[in-house]
């Protein structure tokens, strides 16, 4: 120990800081300082594990290291020789924590207040070039966070890497999913699949709640079952054992997976003991497949207007805390088996659909509730963006944070479209957000901002990616920077190309690109130069990105068999229509296509909320705007000019 310190500390003592970026690491973090040295990843690397760091740590450690082709080896000492990863916790006075103190590394990190998941990580040599890994955190999970920064700087190269200190930590404290959508809900593989996603980004939270789930609304006292149709597992259905699979892979990833019940009007009757009862007698049936945290459900079924109903709503709020916590999170109970706190979703989740008196009752009534229940809003209206004038709005009548449902990028208000472009020109698109609304560079008194995207879970990692990129690092977001890092980290480096040339005409709106070219096309016919070959050009590269994004379907990578599940009605009808598109201007005559009725170009998909769900085929509508009007004016065209 004392050779490798001294190693160690004449390695940081020689380096030369300066303030930058030196690796591409989303969401960006907080501070990096390089220096003027290298280290190189020896075949096998130590892993140094403090008492307090937990074995689901452990195994993310070792995996980013497999990962990268290393052979892992955990242990309680620092080797002499060879690469070291040190995990520790601060404050603890364990190995990783002495070493830190010894170095005279700053801590100041540690003391922020309202920032979490707080870290440090360094990357120096041993004074032989051998790299050594140092990750410092506040507790075992901001250690499990600071893993997800090095494996994106493996990524980059395990040799001549250079050295670097990186203090990190999230400006909100939960950062992730809401399952809340009217529509058909992701599959187990689906799910299980965002979940790695969400670890690898530093996301912590998914709520399920999915409205056309019959066992969350319509029968939400009742248990999933055990067995179900092929057809009902592809339109989102869940037996007991998909959900046990669900959570296991939840808590692999130190996601908080919170199972939500919609008990609708009857949560909010006097005196219903009896339903509370049933209620945790539901938790109690999902707390055995492996869920450790629940939400409830009151949304959409009416906004009380009286306060006695607005106080009897919280009581019974207040009173199923105080039965999980009696149930579950007695004082002996291990960790793994206490249950987290309610996340509760209200009637009055969207403040405009009351009076200021009416608001300013119902979330008072609210704040007497136990203070670690998160209340959740969408602002002032539905699709609100999240605001510090909405959230100061309610804080000042609940007296306490509030947590955020931001419906984005949702489309079960426009289930034919895809919001997959960056996050401002989502906004653009998607008909009930405001065109106009930006991301302030910092937020105050939210404590959880969840997001509740498309039906297409895989699809959804797109936004998904540029939300933990802002809700991590709000103040260096960069709208245009996420977006384009968000392809390769969904479809790898590989077909991110491809995914850039066809994104903008996945999306129902296609003026930016087509429209634009088609009209200079037309333009140029009329000053008697017709020449179209800029138009053509863009054609043959939107189909031949389309070629290469259908291979995705045979990948030996599940998660881009999912990712080409999601797009292919989308992404089968552009590769037909530019097909028809390139194939006239060339003179030639394609095969007649239906592009109303075609199966390639429709899903299924489901509306409404307990004994109101239907199931309906719908068309993808991709690129609409242009090129049905382009097809429909070449076939005009005796000769295309």
């Amino acid at each position: 120990m004392k050779r490798f310190l001294s190693l160690f500390v004449c390695s940081l003592a020689a380096l030369t800081a300066s303030s930058h970026n030196i690796y591409t690491i989303y969401p960006t973090p907080q501070n990096q300082y390089g220096f003027e040295r290298t280290a190189s990843f020896t075949p096998q690397v130590n892993i140094v594990v403090e008492s307090e760091i937990d074995q689901t740590t452990i195994d993310r450690a070792v995996q980013v290291l497999t990962d990268h082709g290393f052979k892992a080896n955990v242990s309680k000492t620092i080797a002499k020789s060879g690469s070291n990863l040190l995990l520790g916790v601060a404050g603890s006075k364990g190995t990783v924590d002495r070493l830190v103190t010894s170095l005279g590394l700053d801590r100041s990190v540690f003391a922020l207040d309202e920032k979490y998941d707080r870290h440090l990580l360094t990357l120096t040599d041993n004074g032989r070039g051998a790299a050594q890994v140092v990750i410092l955190g506040e507790h075992t999970d901001a250690v499990f966070y600071g893993l997800a920064s090095l494996e994106q700087m493996l990524d980059q190269g395990t040799t001549d890497m250079q050295c670097v200190l990186i203090e990190d930590y999230a400006d909100t404290r939960y950062r992730g999913v809401i399952e809340g959508y009217y529509g058909v809900p992701y599959t187990a593989e689906v799910t299980k699949d965002l979940f790695r996603f969400m670890a690898r980004f530093k996301m912590n939270t998914y709520m399920y709640g999915a409205k056309s789930d019959e066992y969350h609304s319509r029968y939400w006292s009742e248990p999933y079952p055990t067995e179900i149709t092929e057809h009902q597992k592809r339109i989102g259905f869940l037996t007991q054992d998909m959900m046990r699979e669900i959570t296991d892979v939840a808590h692999a990833t130190k996601v908080n997976f919170i199972w939500a019940i919609h008990p609708g009007r009857a949560f909010a009757k006097a005196d219903n003991e009896k339903v509370l009862n049933k209620i945790m007698d539901k938790f109690e049936s999902m707390y055995s497949l492996g869920v450790r945290q629940f939400g409830v459900f009151v949304d959409d079924v009416g906004v009380p207007t009286e306060v006695e109903e607005m106080e009897i709503c919280a009581r019974n709020l207040d009173q199923l805390q105080k039965m999980i916590d009696k149930r579950w999170n007695s004082t002996n109970a291990p960790a793994a088996d206490q249950v987290k706190p309610l996340h509760y979703v209200p009637q009055l989740y969207c403040y405009s659909w009351s009076t200021p008196e009416g608001t300013k009752n119902f979330f008072n009534s609210l704040s007497k509730t136990d203070p670690k229940i998160e209340i959740y809003i969408t602002g002032r209206n539905v699709w609100s963006v999240p605001s510090n004038e909405d959230i100061s709005h309610i804080t000042q009548y609940l007296g306490r944070n509030v947590s955020w449902w931001w419906n984005y990028a949702c489309n079960d208000a426009d289930f034919t479209k895809l919001f997959i472009m960056d996050m401002y020109t989502n906004f653009r698109d998607e008909s009930h957000i405001d065109n106009l609304a930006r991301l302030e560079s910092s937020l105050s008194g939210v404590n959880t901002i969840i997001i509740n995207p498309m039906q297409q879970g895989a699809a959804s990692k797109i936004p998904l990616f540029s939300v933990a990129d802002y809700t991590w690092n709000s103040d260096a977001f960069n709208n245009d920077k996420s977006w384009e890092a968000s392809l390769p980290a969904v479809v790898g480096k590989e077909r991110a190309v491809a995914l850039r040339k066809a994104a903008p005409y996945l999306r129902y709106f296609d003026s930016d690109g087509l429209t634009y070219l088609f009209e200079r096309y037309k333009l140029s016919i009329k000053r008697g130069k017709p020449d179209h070959q800029a138009l053509l050009k863009e054609l043959r590269e939107i189909h031949a990105a389309c070629v290469e994004l259908k291979k995705m379907k045979d990948s030996n990578d599940e998660s881009d068999r999912l990712f080409y599940g999601d797009i292919r009605p989308w992404l089968l009808k552009l590769e037909a229509m530019t097909s028809e598109a390139v194939a006239l201007f060339e003179g030639k005559t394609p095969p007649t296509v239906d592009y109303v009725n075609n199966p390639d170009f429709q899903f299924e998909t489901l509306n409404g909320m307990g004994e109101h769900i239907s199931l309906k085929v719908m068309t993808a509508e991709p690129s609409n705007e242009c090129l049905p009007e382009l097809l429909k004016w070449l076939h005009e065209q005796e000769v295309i000019p």
